[in-house]
């Protein structure tokens, strides 16, 4: 019996344009909520989120129920943490800050098993092996993972070919905040040189044959991406959702 099928890394090898949100507000309740909205992919965001492994453990097993493929953004690309995140079930991750060749090969090796890399092998107690119930657990798992790394600084930019083709990473996502910052427009993600450098990057994926992602409030500049050979596309947060939707119905009795 092998580790179960990662079906966001097979649709993305399949090359299909996956629509997904952010899942922020950090309670399974409002997973949940997502999780029954039709999207492609949910991302559970452990980085500027206010979540740890266990809250994000609980809502990964809510959206295990929907037909939404989870992935999860961890706080930074340690190898003792991806252990962790890996042995709690979570099965596709998202790096922030990966800007070298050498940092991406780290990371490839953090989430594959010996002699591959260097993943702590106790899937005797882990979730992902459901508790030792999967026997080929240790053979099959490091097929089924999913390595996303994010491109957020010019330093990334200029190493993104290198970055991308590093034998193990299976996407590179765009964050257009952290690059604008990067390029001297703090609060401006969308603008034009910040857009331009993103759309380069991803045509230079597409050329390449990786699938690229980004996260975006600018529909209209998700749509330039999409265009442009963007496959995994998140096109809002949760908690703006909410507040959005909740000034909108506040505004209507003022």
């Amino acid at each position: 019996m092998p580790a179960p099928q990662n079906q966001f890394k097979a649709a993305l090898k399949a090359d299909k344009s996956l629509i997904g949100c952010w899942v922020g507000l950090a309670d399974p309740y409002v997973a949940e909520i997502t999780g029954s909205a039709g999207f492609d992919w949910l991302l559970i965001d452990c980085e500027h989120a206010p979540n740890d492994l266990r809250s994000m453990m609980t809502q990964l097993k809510v959206l295990e129920a929907s037909d939404s493929f989870p992935a999860v953004r961890l706080p930074i690309g340690e190898t003792w943490m991806i252990k962790q995140f890996l042995d709690a079930g979570a099965q596709t991750l998202l790096i922030p800050m990966v800007e070298s060749k050498a940092q991406a090969e780290e990371l490839v090796r953090a989430v594959r098993y010996p002699p591959n890399g260097v993943r702590g092998v106790g899937a005797a107690l882990a979730r992902a092996s459901h508790f030792a119930g999967i026997p080929d657990y240790l053979t099959t798992a490091n097929q089924e993972i999913c390595l996303l790394v994010q491109v957020e600084t010019r330093e990334a930019l200029s190493q993104i070919k290198e970055i991308a083709q590093v034998p193990g990473v299976d996407g590179v996502f765009f964050g257009p905040a952290d690059l604008a910052a990067s390029f001297g427009y703090p609060g401006q993600p969308s603008h034009p040189e910040v857009k331009k450098a993103i759309l380069d990057g991803i045509g230079l994926l597409q050329d390449l044959g990786v699938p690229a992602g980004i996260l975006s409030l600018d529909q209209d500049f998700l749509r330039e991406a999409k265009v442009a050979g963007a496959s995994f596309i998140a096109v809002d947060v949760d908690s703006g959702l909410l507040r959005r939707s909740a000034v909108a119905r506040r505004s209507e009795w003022s």
